[in-house]
């Protein structure tokens, strides 16, 4: 399966899916004049990864997003319940969740992600203000 590469916009994040690696990467901002139709297009591909994979090697998802609308919010649960279920099934999905060390709202959401999606294995990891 390809490898998806989506670059950063003004209102949307990157998106670096290695496939090939088992690594999946959200860095940026995301709050896309669509967001139904941006996050549609990436958790289809994702879905269609997750069929497609057998062999239960982890895969890695590292998570980066300074800021979110409640349209992407919507969205991201959808990713993560979509990897939750993954990782229901016996593959180990670590998610790697990076917050300004003293962005409160992130590191909250953060956590409410961990006690919604308990298959993942969820990383704190709090990154200091430049």
């Amino acid at each position: 399966m390809d490898n998806l590469f989506i670059a950063a916009s003004a209102s949307s994040p990157e998106v670096d899916f290695r496939f090939d690696e088992r690594k999946l990467s959200l860095k940026g901002e995301s709050y896309p004049e669509n967001a139904a139709q941006f996050w549609g297009d990436i958790i289809a591909v994702l879905r269609q990864f997750l069929e497609q994979e057998t062999d239960g090697t982890s895969i890695t998802v590292n998570v980066a997003l300074a800021y979110f609308n409640s349209s992407s919010t919507k969205m991201l649960f959808s990713l993560f319940g979509t990897l939750n279920e993954k990782a229901k099934s016996g593959t180990e999905v670590i998610l790697n969740w990076y917050h300004d060390e003293e962005d409160d709202t992130i590191f909250e959401f953060g956590q409410e992600l961990s006690e919604d999606f308990p298959n993942l294995v969820f990383h704190d990891q709090a990154v200091k203000s430049e």
